[in-house]
């Protein structure tokens, strides 16, 4: 039961990882067939609002706390930064490149929020300290392998080349400009510094409104209408990029609305609770490997070395923060770095936060701290 419980966290990040990569690959299939970025946004948080509003209303009926003027415009900020710009920029990132390469762009974000967590002193560094040292190394390394493989192409790599699979069905080889992965690239990492703002407030909100999926119902319902509105503006109005039929925009609006919306809010909240923003987000490069895999065989996309190399270190550099952000909650460090609390020199404080997440009282905090300056 323990090493379940510690793995709790992973299982449940994993498992929202392969959802986004099938988000992924449904999502570019349907702006190639000519879906608006702005409409698929709208039906995503329309889909995610139905299916998760029942559930909060009846679930989080006893810890729903009563919402404040102060927390309702968290939530609204909430709303706009992920639902409306993130998503959004990302679409359209991906339009000028390829599903492989949005989603390997994306694995700055763990970078980013680590660099956004330390200004708001949300994630502690000490400069001398070996595990933080990793994680500045790899947060550099990350953003240099991004630049790499954005700028640096390369020759393609024949035995990943996907010509069979085009003589067989009939696809046509996706195949991205320098220009084309610039203007996607910035479109990505504007959006990828968007999703870090949000995760972050997203962990501080959830300190004064501790029911996740009644959060996650709000934030659906603001960024329906709020995409509904830029995507009016936007669309000039268009009526007609408002049809949907049974096909494959039905399909990416659905699945992305329940598996990527709503659970991917209500998932990330709650593990965020226990190991921060930056473990979160600290798995992207599984959906990379995902998506990449998938889009040679079905979207008949091209490998290039330059932008393999690049997300190699891209992966190296990330995986550098994983050390250092797993060695914090080693051998009781997290207490010292994330609460900046030395229990020794406090033992009379009524409460200890471990670890782990539970809270203990008083005689047990001293029995535990004891128990382990002796070992």
């Amino acid at each position: 039961m323990a090493f379940f419980y510690k793995a709790k966290p992973f299982l449940a990040i994993i498992f929202l990882q392969f959802g986004l990569a099938g988000m992924d690959i449904l999502s570019k299939v349907a702006l190639n067939h000519g879906m608006s970025n702005y409409v698929l946004v709208v039906y995503r948080h329309a889909v995610a609002t139905i299916v998760v509003a029942p559930f909060a209303v009846v679930l989080d009926k006893k810890v729903r706390p009563k919402m404040t003027c102060s927390l309702f415009i968290k939530i609204l900020l909430l709303s706009v930064l992920e639902p409306v710009i993130d998503q959004n920029l990302y679409y359209i990132g991906m339009k000028y490149t390829s599903a492989t390469f949005a989603a390997t762009m994306v694995n700055i974000l763990p970078a980013i929020t680590f660099v956004m967590a330390w200004i708001l002193r949300l994630e502690k560094v000490k400069c001398r300290s070996i595990r933080s040292q990793a994680k500045i190394v790899g947060t550099v390394a990350t953003v240099g392998g991004a630049m790499m493989m954005t700028l640096v192409k390369g020759p393609a790599l024949a035995f990943l080349s996907p010509a069979t699979n085009n003589a067989t069905n009939g696809v046509k080889p996706i195949d991205i400009s320098v220009h084309d992965a610039i203007k996607g690239s910035i479109m990505i990492t504007i959006g990828c510094f968007s999703w870090a703002a949000f995760v972050i407030l997203q962990a501080i909100t959830l300190k004064t409104y501790p029911a996740e999926l009644s959060l996650t119902a709000w934030i659906c319902l603001l960024g329906t209408l709020e995409g509904t509105a830029v995507a009016l503006v936007m669309e000039k109005g268009k009526s007609a990029i408002w049809a949907i039929g049974w096909d494959a925009n039905l399909l990416a609006a659905v699945y992305s609305g329940i598996f990527c919306s709503g659970l991917a809010y209500y998932i990330q909240g709650i593990v965020m609770r226990e190991r921060g923003p930056v473990f979160v987000t600290a798995f992207n490069p599984l959906c990379m490997v995902i998506v990449a895999i998938l889009s040679t065989f079905i979207m008949a996309e091209k490998m290039y070395l330059g932008r393999i190399i690049g997300a190699l270190v891209i992966v190296g550099g990330l995986y550098m923060v994983i050390w250092g952000k797993g060695k914090d909650y080693d051998n009781g460090n997290a207490i010292e770095d994330d609460n900046d609390i030395a229990v020794k020199e406090m033992p009379s404080l009524p409460l200890s936060v471990q670890p782990n997440g539970n809270k203990l009282k008083g005689t047990e905090q001293t029995k535990t701290y004891d128990e382990k300056i002796n070992v």
